[in-house]
């Protein structure tokens, strides 16, 4: 086989959860480029119209659906539907997540299940509801976007690092339980991502220096910059291909190196 064809996704269809900007969008404008069929969802019209009009803009003939991946019954249709009008989820991308920065002490039970829901629970309903068809095919990709806090913890994340831990263990457990179908199961681990998400953490100050954190992550990041979402598109497709049919139940960090990186010693 030709190493190109390898990484070909021509034809496949992706789901791709909470695709409507930022990091699913971009993995999604990837495996389109990559020759693959896009399915998307989104919890309110607005988002989705205005999500459509983004990647038509780009030349993607996606497919949006309106579906609260936190809902099983709802989840259960969406799969159905892209099923019924695209054929078999060939790849599934759990994208879909939340953060909410509260300190722990703070933060209430439902704040808590909330993160939780999104970013754990929604990833085990959806993979559960494209496991069958995939099962039955004897053949499947399951990327599940996973988190530095899957490994490290910090200040105001509770919730989120409980939930990305869980979700890294999902992943393993996934990729242990249905492997034997030649199912894989992976994680990319993105590290700070220039996002809307993370706007406000690289603000700048009333006298136009960086924002503290913002100066702290560049410093604390061997490649000396935050990542941007075309970062993870690379490492997706590589995920989603048969290039990587021989690996499953892991953790693949696109960080720039910050977990691998003790820091610089005081002077």
């Amino acid at each position: 086989m030709e190493i190109s064809a390898s990484f070909s996704l021509q034809g496949k269809v992706a789901l791709v959860t909470g695709a409507a900007y930022g990091i699913g969008f971009a993995i999604a404008e990837g495996f389109a480029a990559a020759g693959a069929k896009i399915a998307f969802n989104c919890r309110s019209q607005a988002h989705l119209d205005k999500a459509l009009a983004a990647y038509h803009a780009k030349g993607i003939d996606a497919c949006g659906y309106l579906c609260d991946v936190t809902d099983e019954a709802q989840v259960q249709k969406l799969v159905h539907t892209v099923e019924q009008e695209l054929g078999p989820v060939e790849i599934l991308v759990n994208n879909a997540g939340i953060i909410k920065r509260i300190p722990m002490t703070q933060m209430t039970a439902e704040e808590f299940r909330e993160v939780v829901d999104i970013d754990l629970t929604a990833p085990f309903l959806v993979s559960k509801a494209v496991l069958p068809s995939m099962m039955q095919r004897q053949h499947g990709k399951i990327i599940n976007l996973c988190s530095m806090m899957s490994e490290l913890g910090r200040e105001t994340v509770s919730a989120y690092a409980a939930a990305k831990g869980g979700l890294k263990m999902l992943t393993k457990n996934i990729a242990s339980e249905y492997g034997p179908y030649h199912i894989q199961c992976n994680g990319i681990g993105p590290g700070y991502i220039a996002t809307p998400q993370t706007a406000p953490l690289r603000e700048r100050q009333p006298d136009g220096s960086p924002h503290p954190f913002d100066a702290f992550i560049c410093a604390k990041t061997p490649e000396g910059r935050w990542g941007t979402p075309e970062d993870l598109i690379g490492p997706a497709v590589f995920l989603a291909s048969s290039a990587s049919d021989f690996v499953n139940g892991q953790i693949l960090y696109v960080d720039g190196g910050i977990l691998a990186y003790l820091g610089r010693q005081p002077k």
